[in-house]
């Protein structure tokens, strides 16, 4: 089933049920993934992903299908976990460094994410970039996504994506080189 028959059995007669149960079996790892590699922790991840499927099925109705489903699902997702870390920030009311720290410590305690040390020493890395940053270097070095699909998913010009991933992958870089 394309995306497009997906979005036609949404708007049919009793069909919304069916289709947000294909969309969830067909989306779901991609959205947790994404969402995992922002928030970090697994249970914190479960969360996010479950409120970007609740916000997806309040909001089918409004999708006018100018973008592609799962674009439009990492638009939810980018902003569910933007918007968790920053309540996070704020709950805790402590200094971004603690909240990195961690991050930090969740990724090396965790075998799914902590894998060998240089994956490890690169998730710590892209701790270290703020949070629209690492989303765009994750979208477009993790997810493999062009610059104009990460545009529709930001909300952000090509331009200023390709400075924010150069940014990003220059901090990266003098992180892993020992220069931060």
């Amino acid at each position: 089933m394309t995306d497009q028959e997906l979005l036609t059995l949404f708007r049919a007669e009793g069909g919304k049920t069916k289709a947000f149960n294909e969309m969830v079996k067909r989306y779901h790892q991609k959205v947790y993934w994404m969402v995992r590699k922002m928030v970090i922790d697994h249970d914190d991840s479960n969360d996010v992903t479950q409120e970007v499927f609740i916000k997806a099925w309040n909001g089918i109705d409004s999708f006018r299908g100018e973008s592609q489903l799962y674009t439009w699902l990492y638009r939810i997702a980018s902003n569910e976990s933007i918007n968790f870390l920053n309540k996070k920030k704020r709950k805790l009311q402590v200094p971004l460094e603690d909240v990195e720290r961690e991050l930090e410590d969740k990724l090396e305690s965790d075998p799914l994410i902590g894998g060998d040390e240089i994956q490890l020493k690169l998730q710590k890395a892209l701790l270290k970039l703020p949070e629209k940053q690492r989303l765009v270097f994750n979208l477009k070095y993790f997810e493999e996504l062009p610059y104009d699909e990460i545009s529709e998913i930001t909300g952000t010009s090509v331009g200023a994506l390709k400075a924010s991933y150069h940014w990003a992958v220059k901090k990266v870089e003098d992180f892993l080189n020992g220069e931060d």
